[in-house]
């Protein structure tokens, strides 16, 4: 009881200040000029910061729908692309399918990354479309390889895999080797089997080579490094890739319609 009775004047005399200070601010207002100028731009200040808040919060819940719009347009940008390179490269740039290839966007449902041996899922299965043997592919690379596809999901191996390999050539016409995952790093990669006689400098982009079934040409992959000589013969290029494996999310699903074909003829 004696607690209550030594709040309740802290309290009254807190409401009275309060009041008091309302009052003070109205007077001024109300009275001079200069201070009302000045309240006033507090008050804006004060709405400002209110509403540039409130609109941050709004774009903040709206990402998802944006990335989503973006995604969209990057696969009609990526279909747009494969039909014009079609058209304009010449034969010795281009291992030419007929039919080409199809392209399905997907997002990364689950990702491992610090294993030997690393794999994803993706929310795009057989009803959608999915094939097993696609590639997995975005704007800065290529990611995996689709292994098994169930209804409406998809299990892919990953480029950072110690058994998987990627034809690649040093720009767009020097020499072809295979790329492999180094085996430590999230973006590193080495390019396997130049011969000597191929120079390069450092800097140079690596791109898809074509040769492969499963992924088109000239996809940017990454940029070579410092390189070293195995057996005297040919050399091995350190390349940093420009895919960060560590924020994957939206990924295409790029299919060779004349897969089959091709491995009937091989056979």
């Amino acid at each position: 009881m004696a607690r209550e009775r030594k709040i309740f004047p802290i309290i009254f005399c807190a409401a009275i200040f309060i009041l008091m200070e309302v009052a003070a601010v109205h007077m001024l207002r109300n009275n001079a000029a200069l201070q009302d100028i000045w309240i006033s731009r507090g008050a804006h200040k004060v709405m400002s910061a209110l509403w540039g808040s409130s609109e941050s919060v709004r774009q903040y819940f709206s990402l998802r729908k944006q990335n989503d719009a973006l995604a969209a347009e990057n696969f009609a940008l990526r279909e747009q692309l494969d039909r014009y390179r079609d058209l304009t490269l010449p034969d010795s740039l281009l291992v030419r399918t007929e039919g080409g290839f199809s392209y399905l966007p997907a997002e990364v449902r689950k990702v491992s990354r610090n294993k030997q041996h690393n794999y994803m899922l993706i929310n795009k299965g057989y009803e959608d479309g999915v094939q097993e043997s696609s590639g997995i592919i975005t704007a800065h690379g290529v990611i995996g390889f689709i292994d098994a596809v169930e209804k409406h999901l998809s299990y892919a191996r990953t480029f950072m895999n110690t058994d998987v390999s990627i034809s690649a050539r040093l720009g767009h016409v020097g020499a072809v080797g295979p790329l492999v995952w180094d085996g430590r790093s999230t973006s590193g990669a080495i390019l396997k089997e130049i011969p000597l006689q191929y120079k390069y400098e450092p800097g140079d982009t690596i791109y898809t080579s074509g040769y492969s079934a499963i992924f088109p040409p000239d996809i940017p992959l990454g940029v070579a490094g410092e390189s070293k000589v195995i057996n005297g013969a040919t050399n091995e290029i350190r390349v940093t890739l420009f895919q960060d494996f560590t924020a994957l999310r939206y990924v295409t699903v790029v299919h060779n319609n004349a897969l089959q074909e091709m491995e009937a003829l091989e056979q």
